[in-house]
């Protein structure tokens, strides 16, 4: 579950509602297809780590949800909020987790490592890149400001 949310930054109905059926290979990629909000299809191609994390959960069976609540059906929303829950606490978070927060994790991850906003725009599947900003958690960080880049083309040590 948190690789699905937090490397994929799928939705947690998203990533609750994935079947096993929902995993092809095409092109040179694993992908996962998943339907987000109003009901528009998305193929998400499944890094390695991903890739792993899943083939674990399903754990060699060839049908049904990718992820499984304790009693073995479909996990839940909120099933998928108290297993985090413990999962967090378990590693001594003292801070409180929702599914949410690693899908803004994922976000700001994207834009801190240098993914054009526009691409995390498409990556989080918005309509507007204005909700994508929001998501940026670390908008505030000055190291990231605008002006650091054109002091340097402007003296000549043009970035990136």
């Amino acid at each position: 579950m948190v690789a699905l949310l937090g490397m994929l930054g799928l939705r947690v109905s998203e990533a609750c509602s994935a079947q096993i059926s929902d995993l092809r290979y095409a092109g040179g990629y694993e992908l996962l297809r998943v339907v987000g909000k109003g009901s528009k299809p998305a193929e998400i191609p499944l890094p390695i780590p991903v890739l792993r994390a899943v083939k674990g959960a399903t754990d060699g069976r060839t049908s049904g949800p990718i992820l499984l609540s304790r009693t073995g059906g479909t996990m839940s929303r909120g099933s998928a909020a108290r297993l985090l829950a413990r999962v967090v606490h378990a590693a001594g978070v003292s801070s409180p987790a929702s599914p949410h927060s690693l899908r803004r994790t994922f976000c700001t991850a994207g834009l801190i490592s240098g993914v054009p906003l526009r691409d995390m725009q498409y990556a989080m599947r918005h309509a507007d890149a204005r909700t994508t900003m929001r998501y940026d958690m670390a908008r505030a960080n000055l190291d990231r400001h605008a002006a650091h880049s054109v002091a340097a083309y402007l003296a000549g040590m043009a970035i990136g």
